[in-house]
């Protein structure tokens, strides 16, 4: 039987989603460890999981999706409320339900969504500080926001991803990107087909040199068609970044905060407001 997954976490006591770090080194402080270990607890056998995007180091997430198979009879409820119990505190099972064969967390997506918050005001955050970049630098959000529409659509987004990154080709939809303000908190939101290795991060680094008046608007679009990760903003902390979830097509039933047909805002996540 096939079941699907949805994670809510906090990434900051982990080294990364993955259980192979960058480094090539199995790890137990990993969010897939902690998950597969607390999976198999339950199934009282061996469980393997794939997630819908391995997030990195200190990098949170509202609704991970993740599927992994069992032959283990276990209703939908004790697999989330057992699984949970067995996890650290800062990771929880949210929803489970059975899917067809040929669900794949990975593959089946359509999109994916993240959230950058960025706390701009002359001190540093206390609460909320684990979910917040922080930056003194007055920025002009609306600024950001016209310089990000230059990325919008299908690209080669060499520019915004690391040098680590493992993927065969940086083309990637982007298929929007926000940036708003509400009070004294600046957020980027961004919705893709996919993601490189740190492309929102190194995204939302450039955008912080327009916002903050060091480049001009026309700038990312430059950065963009040069293809030249060296030419791009410095890369933004993991912490203010949040994974809001996968978006699948409507027949596969999933929860509506990760079906397509359900029109999902790309706000879901309600961060605290210093």
């Amino acid at each position: 039987m096939r079941y699907a997954l949805g994670i809510e976490y906090d990434g900051g006591d982990f080294l990364g989603w993955q259980r192979l770090t960058q480094a090539g080194v199995e790890s137990n402080q990993t969010l897939q460890a902690a998950l597969e270990t607390a999976l198999s607890r339950v199934a009282d056998a061996p469980v393997a999981t794939t997630c819908a995007g391995r997030t990195d180091a200190g990098v949170h997430a509202r609704c991970q999706v993740v599927h992994f198979d069992s032959e283990a009879e276990r209703s939908p409820r004790n697999w989330m409320l057992g699984t949970t119990s067995l996890l650290p505190p800062s990771m929880s099972v949210r929803w489970c339900q059975a899917v067809d064969e040929g669900f794949n967390a990975r593959f089946s997506a359509r999109a994916r969504r993240y959230r950058y918050a960025i706390l701009n005001r002359a001190v540093r955050p206390a609460l909320g500080r684990q979910y917040l970049a922080w930056t003194p630098r007055p920025l002009d959000a609306e600024a950001m926001h016209r310089a990000a529409q230059a990325l919008v659509g299908e690209n080669d987004f060499s520019s915004f991803r690391t040098v680590q990154c493992q993927a065969p080709h940086a083309r990637r939809e982007l298929q929007e990107i926000q940036v708003s303000r509400e009070g004294d908190v600046v957020a980027v939101e961004v919705r893709a087909n996919a993601f490189l290795h740190h492309m929102v991060r190194n995204i939302v680094g450039s955008l912080l040199e327009v916002g903050a008046g060091a480049r001009p608007e026309p700038w990312i679009a430059e950065v963009l068609h040069a293809r030249d990760r060296r030419l791009a903003g410095p890369t933004a902390p993991a912490g203010g970044l949040v994974f809001l979830g996968p978006l699948y097509p409507d027949g596969f039933g999933l929860p509506a905060e990760v079906s397509l047909g359900a029109g999902a805002p790309c706000s879901i996540l309600q961060l605290p407001r210093p």
